[in-house]
């Protein structure tokens, strides 16, 4: 299995970190992207988002930031 992609979204208000997730899944058909948000906001939009275009969601919550974990 290849490298997840990284999508470092972190300090940027929506609807940014969906126009970087949007950018990154256009790239990437299969796999792994790692979305990484500072609030939980960003979270759940990014999760809607990803479900919307067919891919599977995690979470892995950290202190201060949240990793979208989209699989497909």
């Amino acid at each position: 299995m290849s490298e997840p992609v990284i999508v470092n979204a972190k300090g940027l208000s929506c609807p940014q970190p969906i126009m970087e997730t949007q950018k990154a899944v256009k790239k990437t058909k299969e796999g792994i992207i790692e979305v990484h948000v500072d609030t939980v906001t960003s979270r759940e939009n990014v999760a809607r988002f990803a479900r919307k275009k067919g891919w599977e969601v995690s979470f892995e919550d950290h202190d201060d930031w949240h990793k979208v974990i989209m699989k497909k």
